[in-house]
Formats: C-alpha cells, sequence, structure tokens
C-alpha cells in the first residue's frame, strides 16, 4: 500500500515530534530555509545540505528547483530515517538523495569529493568548521550557502580561512551569506 503524499509542513510537524527539528514555528522554518533558494538561482546540477537534520533547508530546495539533484547528509541515522520517509512521502524521491554520512568520510570518496555546485547548511558547526566541510565536496567555481543571522556579522568569517581554502569574500542576501570556490 503506497502512503498518500503529504505536504511539507506535515513532515516538518513530524520531525518536531520526534525531536529533530526544534519547536520554531513551522511557518517561520520553512521561510528561513526559502532564503535559499534564489542564492542557487545559478546552480545546476548537484548540490548537498550537510548537516540537514530534518531537512532544511535541503527540502525547500528540492520543491522549489526539482532541476537540482540534491543529497541530503546527517551523521544520525535515526534524524536519517525520518527523512527519508519525509522524501519519500513529498514525492521527492526521483531526485532527492539522502545519507548517513559524514562530511570527512564525503570527502574521501570519489562519488563526493569535489561534484557539488552548491553545498548548503543551516546551522552545521561553527562557521570555521562550516567552510572546512564544505570545502572538499565543491567543484571548482563551486558554491557555499550558509544560515546568517538576521544582521550579518561579518566578523564571523575569517579573512585567513577564507583565503586558506580558496573561497571569495562572503555574499549576503537576506538570513545567508554565500562564499564562492575561486580556486
Amino acid at each position: 500500500m503506497t502512503q498518500a503524499r503529504r505536504t511539507l509542513a506535515d513532515v516538518l510537524k513530524e520531525a518536531q515530534r520526534l525531536g529533530v527539528l526544534g519547536d520554531r514555528p513551522i511557518a517561520d522554518v520553512i521561510a528561513h530555509a526559502q532564503q535559499f533558494v534564489p542564492a542557487l538561482a545559478g546552480v545546476t546540477g548537484r548540490v548537498v545540505d550537510i548537516g540537514t537534520g530534518a531537512g532544511i533547508p535541503g527540502l525547500i530546495i528540492a520543491q522549489a528547483r526539482p532541476d537540482l539533484s540534491l543529497t541530503l547528509v546527517d551523521r544520525r541515522q535515526t534524524r536519517i530515517d525520518a527523512l527519508q520517509r519525509g522524501v519519500t512521502a513529498l514525492g521527492l524521491d526521483n531526485h532527492v538523495t539522502v545519507l548517513c554520512t559524514t562530511t570527512q568520510a564525503m570527502a574521501r570518496e570519489t562519488t563526493h569529493k569535489g561534484v557539488y555546485g552548491a553545498v548548503v547548511s543551516r546551522g552545521f558547526g561553527s562557521p570555521a568548521d562550516t567552510l572546512e566541510a564544505a570545502r572538499p565536496l565543491l567543484t571548482p567555481g563551486g558554491l557555499m550557502v550558509v544560515s546568517e543571522p538576521p544582521t550579518p556579522q561579518r566578523a564571523r568569517w575569517s579573512p585567513e580561512v577564507l583565503k586558506r581554502l580558496g573561497f571569495a569574500e562572503p555574499q549576503y542576501l537576506p538570513g545567508i551569506a554565500m562564499f564562492h570556490v575561486e580556486h
């Protein structure tokens, strides 16, 4: 018996019930994640959401951009199990893959190393840790898009770390910071 399609709000409410997503209002969670979509306007091919948890922002991107192939990654199997059910319930299996792994393991695998046109993240870790985790996964010229406080805090992004990893200075859109790979 096939499961009836559910709405994104239904899937995220279930994630909250399971403790995979915080208790912020679902409409606010979705609105914030929608800020990632315009940042990906020029991106084609593969995108990875690292530390995806309940699938934010990956699920929102997947619904808005069915032309992209998304990989949603988290290291906790319980989160991945719930997320896979959500992906299936939303009918996104055709262009969304869910993986239980770490970014370090991905960076060692030829199927993931340097193949993503964009990496997205909402609360993966410290700014430096997020950039370090994302960089090995990105193609030359790729894009990192990460959550940013409502008022951008430019001091969060160390110029030394950006330079060492080959990222350009950040560009900001409401709620997000974007980093292009220079080399």
